[in-house]
């Protein structure tokens, strides 16, 4: 075949730990602007012009950033409840 080089070359690279993460990043966003979506009703932008956009969207993404700090702050709280029982 013509591309056969190729292809193996490509099959190699998919088995690298490199490849492996940079298949899941891509997902990790796409699931946050769902949530921003979905969660934080951010189907538009009601600010008007860039810069209200972007402020816009910078206060969805610091709230949304938050609720998953206060999350994370609640499950390491009962994880440390758990095992001082």
């Amino acid at each position: 075949m013509v591309y056969e080089a190729a292809r193996e070359e490509a099959k190699r690279i998919a088995t690298t730990p490199a490849y492996k993460q940079s298949r899941r990043e891509p997902k990790k966003v796409e699931m946050l602007f769902a949530h921003l979506k979905r969660i934080l009703k951010l189907n538009r932008l009601r600010l008007r012009r860039p810069s209200g956009a972007h402020n816009e969207f910078l206060m969805a993404a610091t709230a949304q950033n938050l609720r998953r700090m206060a999350i994370r702050l609640m499950a390491n709280d009962e994880q440390n409840e758990i095992t001082a029982a």
